[in-house]
């Protein structure tokens, strides 16, 4: 795979700072069961890295003490981590709102028959990949047989609840097929409600529409097809300055499996540490983290290109 980070490094991407903290995001490991095109995380089978007890421990602490009102589950999947349910637990024991960012194929795996009905229980919040709503387009993306087994993992979800309400959330992301930009997000959401909801019966909240990161996978396969330049090109070409005012970086920071701290999530994946400086969660806190600088560099582009992108979808 091709080193990206150098073709990022010199970057005139503008200054931006943190505002409070409201949201942790946590990496519970780089293993996954599935091995995407778009993944800026180059998760997949063969990745071992995944966050111990003690660092699960750590990012209970930091939450609770820091008034965090939302913690953020990533991976890889997050499910595959063996204290997924147990900081689950503890956090909704601790009225901190759960997020799950699950690649949906995940519920159907053996062993995980009953984490749906969990997180349900828990009223954890989903936030669901299905890159399209058109099964040869995730197939491409995804690998085969991907989409047949979203589509029965989301009625597991709807069965119990998720979708027809704000109590039990499961929304969907959307990612390019390619070197572009996503469509208009509240256009792609019509389609995809009507297409699923009359094809398959199925039910969700929200679609959140999010630019591929020129890192990682992606970024190599665009070196490999001679496109990162030109990608660069698009990204910079559609700045937009209210995107740069909405960031998500500026009220979140990224853990990785380790315990170590990162602006955001690509951020963890280049190896920027938070604000360019190596510390891990047990040494920070909301006061140290106030008004500091967030280490950039031109992947920053992703996110503030066209309509926007972050963990939320559109920022615009």
């Amino acid at each position: 795979m091709h080193k990206i980070y150098p073709l990022l490094q010199s970057s005139d991407f503008p200054y931006i700072e943190r505002n409070d903290l409201t949201i942790l995001q946590v990496n519970l490991g780089y293993k996954c069961n599935q091995r995407c095109l778009h993944c800026h995380v180059n998760a997949g089978p063969n990745r071992t890295e995944m966050m111990d007890k003690i660092n699960v421990d750590r990012v209970i602490h930091f939450a609770k003490e820091n008034n965090i009102k939302t913690v953020d589950l990533t991976g890889g999947a997050p499910e595959i981590n063996k204290y997924f349910t147990y900081l689950i637990e503890s956090c909704t024991r601790n009225g901190i709102h759960v997020i799950d960012r699950c690649n949906l194929t995940i519920l159907n795996e053996k062993g995980m028959e009953s984490l749906p009905i969990f997180l349900a229980d828990n009223k954890v919040e989903i936030i669901a990949s299905l890159p399209c709503y058109k099964e040869q387009n995730v197939n491409k993306q995804r690998g085969k047989g991907v989409f047949e087994s979203s589509i029965a993992a989301l009625k597991k979800l709807n069965a119990l609840g998720y979708g027809s309400s704000n109590q039990l959330t499961v929304n969907l992301v959307y990612n390019p097929q390619g070197a572009e930009l996503p469509p208009d997000q509240q256009k792609l959401e019509k389609e995809y409600k009507l297409f699923l909801n009359e094809s398959f019966g199925i039910k969700f909240n929200n679609l959140y529409t999010i630019t591929n990161m020129p890192i990682n996978r992606f970024g190599s396969t665009l070196v490999s097809k001679n496109l990162f330049k030109d990608y660069m090109k698009l990204l910079k070409h559609s700045f937009s300055e209210k995107a740069r005012e909405n960031v998500m970086c500026k009220t979140m920071i990224s853990v990785d499996p380790y315990g170590y701290v990162y602006d955001c999530d690509f951020n963890q994946m280049l190896n920027i540490p938070l604000s360019n400086n190596r510390i891990h969660i047990s040494e920070v806190n909301q006061h140290y983290l106030r008004k500091r600088q967030i280490a950039t560099a031109d992947h920053c582009f992703g996110c503030t290109a066209g309509s926007g992108s972050s963990c939320g979808g559109s920022l615009v």
